[in-house]
């Protein structure tokens, strides 16, 4: 079994790279099970990579900011040999919010993994809870080291039981030396020392040792306190030595300065098991109780130390059953005064330390390691009993229940409003006839589909919205304040043509007479504009509502000829700008991509030009090409500089109403030709809003049921506007609208219930 451990790594002074260090020391003891070939890829917090001298079992180096290194490192341990991955988590070591980057490593591997929680919060923000539930879904197994985080995991994260495995911290295999060269130096010589070590930081409470320390030295005078470690590099790195220098002015206020000792090292394992067995005690005053793991407290433990602590949750198990002692937060009085019984009471004392002792043999690496090789085993059987044969293309049991709840959040009586902060309506920013009329748009999809009341109750606010916004000459404003002021004398043609889809949608797919002769008359008012458009996108966008127009009266001439009148320019710009490498309409790919090919596709079905069908192909499978063919996930244009020809794709800012134009046109490719391969194409392309996307985050809150406005390189925009979250519902109806044909998913048999063959 050759294994991949993703983690900081020795010579890095991390308490995850030694922790890591130790599992594979302890797991490459069974050489019979374990590959002697296994690696690390260890992270690195700067971008020189030669910044740590790691050993030959690290073999790949990931800077932590850098994106790029986490895709290559997967690529790595794809090609590698490598049968099972391990990761050890932990929020502050990779990249983007809340080391976000970690998730497309993870979820482009090819081999099992199990992952290591090192930090599990109580409270987690969005992003966090995001987090850890997609490293879940990507693992074998969850890793945890107490039975509380088992308990965080199910009720906080909902992460089911049965894929958590209970593992405790390990402990180094070591025995107390005869002769311990710390307590027979010359410093320690004839002193009782108390003893802490670690990274420093203010959260670990040191002030309540040295608070304490006037208390006991009144009754034990000869005690030292021994604060063995180096200051944390973050904190080195924004307020240097601010925190142990304040340490050291409370020692002298309290006079007890010669009671107290520094040691600024980071030592060996061997080193630092010296310390803990010469101590006569061993204290952690973390300052609250959210420490789920505490690599420190297992050490004592398993050095048989007399233990004396804070409450923190991982204080709390491990110390239990007379295993060492706690206190409150913040207590000095309450440290001083278990110090002060314990020096007096030497036989108490001993019983600690020898239920610690007792405890910590089971926790030593030999013993761990050999549960760990167990756990490694089980998830490379699970992989490979995982049968994916039958599966379904389109599997409505992997998306969210419709719900229309943040569109009602987002909707007054007087229209859907633009923008929301996170889930909430931001009503300064006022309304726009674009929202409206995808609100239109998407309400009618529900109620076809759904028979939603709600649906059916919100229909003619949106109508009402886009009457108002009409001009006198036919054409339609855009913004409106939420004082119900115009902000705008004219819309620009991409809103134009998305309330005339909106319109022309409607009228082919009315609940009820009156709407359709309502939304009728705004559409015939509007047609005096058709001949005016020249951007693409209006062009694109009101063919599509004349294709939808048409299909409630397929054999009116006039239309029609509108219709071809619209497509001429379009498939005149492909003309000019096709080149052969690159298929599209302009010198760029900008926003709204697939509406382009979309609307060929659609005049194709509505004339069955084949010109149009010709040009929507071959630039659908361009954009295909360009943004989801062989990435196993939909990557599209990002906003955040697009794509010029001949340059590089600008991969965020990712918009939503990308990924919605993309899906209407791939369902419009199936309805036409047939081929499930659009049907593949249309689900993957929805699944970028459930997390199949470049940061593996889904954009779809479960909880607000609204979706964020973007995807940027930090993660996703957590607020929850209008264009967003219809883009999403408007995709969702759409793929359970493509389960309304009947096809057959094995072998090449399939069916369809309606649609005419295209020439090809």
């Amino acid at each position: 079994m050759k294994i991949a451990y993703i983690s900081t790594y020795p010579p890095r002074e991390c308490g995850i790279a030694t922790f890591n260090n130790n599992l594979l020391k302890a797991i490459a003891h069974d050489t019979k099970a374990v590959s002697a070939d296994s690696f690390v890829v260890a992270m690195n917090d700067s971008e020189d990579l030669n910044t740590y001298e790691f050993p030959n079992e690290v073999q790949f180096v990931i800077r932590q900011e850098n994106q790029k290194d986490y895709i290559r490192a997967a690529d790595y341990i794809n090609t590698s040999l490598t049968d099972v991955c391990i990761l050890e988590h932990e929020f502050g070591i990779f990249g983007g919010e809340s080391g976000v980057y970690i998730l497309p490593l993870i979820a482009r591997l090819q081999k099992p993994l199990i992952t290591i929680l090192h930090t599990i919060l109580k409270d987690p923000s969005y992003m966090q809870l995001t987090i850890i539930r997609e490293i879940a879904k990507y693992s074998s197994k969850i890793v945890v080291m107490s039975h509380r985080a088992v308990g965080f995991l199910t009720s906080i994260y909902g992460i089911p039981e049965d894929k958590i495995k209970l593992i405790e911290h390990g402990v180094p295999d070591l025995e107390p030396k005869e002769n311990n060269e710390i307590r027979n130096s010359v410093a320690f010589r004839g002193k009782k020392l108390l003893f802490t070590f670690g990274l420093i930081s203010r959260n670990k409470g040191l002030e309540t040792v040295i608070e304490a320390l006037p208390k006991i030295v009144a009754e034990n005078p000869e005690v030292l306190y021994v604060i063995l470690g180096t200051t944390h590099p973050g904190v080195i790195k924004n307020s240097g030595e601010e925190y142990r220098d304040s340490l050291k002015r409370l020692a002298k206020k309290l006079n007890v300065e010669k009671n107290l000792i520094f040691i600024n090292k980071f030592v060996s394992e061997e080193e630092l098991y010296d310390y803990l067995t010469a101590a006569d005690m061993y204290i952690t005053p973390y300052l609250n109780e959210a420490q789920i793991t505490s690599g420190t407290l297992s050490y004592a433990v398993g050095a048989g130390a007399a233990v004396i602590s804070t409450p923190y949750w991982h204080a709390q198990e491990l110390l239990a059953e007379n295993r060492g002692k706690l206190f409150d937060f913040k207590d000095s009085d309450g440290l001083a005064n278990i110090v002060n019984d314990l020096f007096e009471n030497q036989e108490q004392l001993h019983e600690l330390k020898l239920n610690a002792y007792n405890y910590g043999l089971h926790l030593r690496w030999p013993n761990t390691g050999s549960v760990f090789i167990n756990t490694l085993q089980e998830a490379i059987i699970d992989a490979k009993s995982l049968v994916d044969e039958n599966k379904p293309i389109v599997d409505p049991d992997m998306m969210p229940a419709f719900s229309m709840a943040h569109v009602q959040r987002l909707t007054d009586d007087t229209g859907i409003v633009q923008h929301a902060k996170y889930g909430i309506p931001n009503l300064k920013e006022g309304y726009c006839v674009d929202d409206n009329a995808r609100a239109l748009l998407m309400v009618i999809m529900a109620w076809q589909q759904n028979k939603s009341k709600v649906a059916l109750e919100l229909l003619p606010v949106y109508l009402s919205y886009i009457q108002y916004m009409q001009c006198d000459d036919g054409n339609f404003r855009n913004f409106l304040s939420f004082r119900r002021e115009y902000l705008d004398e004219v819309g620009t043609e991409d809103s134009f043509g998305r309330t005339i889809w909106a319109l022309g949608y409607l009228i082919n797919n009315a609940p009820n007479n009156s709407y359709r002769e309502f939304a009728k008359e705004l559409f015939i008012k509007s047609i005096p504009h058709f001949g005016k458009l020249t951007h693409l996108r209006g062009l694109a966008n009101t063919m599509i509502g004349l294709s939808s127009y048409l299909k409630a009266q397929p054999y009116d001439e006039y239309f029609i000829e509108e219709l071809n009148k619209l497509a001429t320019p379009l498939k005149a710009a492909y003309h000019a700008h096709k080149g052969e490498d690159w298929h599209w309409f302009e010198e760029k790919l900008t926003y709204d991509n697939a509406i382009l090919p979309l609307a060929l596709l659609s005049h194709y079905e509505t004339t069955q030009d084949q010109e149009s069908l010709a040009i929507g192909l071959e630039s659908m499978e361009y954009l295909t090409k360009m943004t989801l063919e062989d990435k196993g996930y939909l990557n599209p244009v990002g906003n955040d500089g697009w794509l010029f020809r001949g340059e590089d794709m600008a991969i965020y800012d990712q918009q939503a109403i990308e990924t919605m134009a993309m899906v209407l046109m791939y369902f419009k490719a199936y309805e036409i030709t047939h081929d499930l391969k659009y049907i593949k194409q249309m689900y993957l392309s929805y699944q970028w809003f459930l997390g199949e996307n470049s940061l593996r985050l889904p954009l779809y809150d479960y909880e607000t049921k609204g979706c964020g406005d973007g995807l940027q390189p930090y993660g996703v925009n957590r607020n929850q506007g209008a264009e967003s979250t219809l883009a999403y519902w408007i995709s969702h109806l759409t793929v359970l609208k493509s389960l309304e044909f009947e096809y057959e998913f094995s072998g090449n048999k399939e069916t369809t219930s309606s649609a005419k063959e295209p020439v090809l």
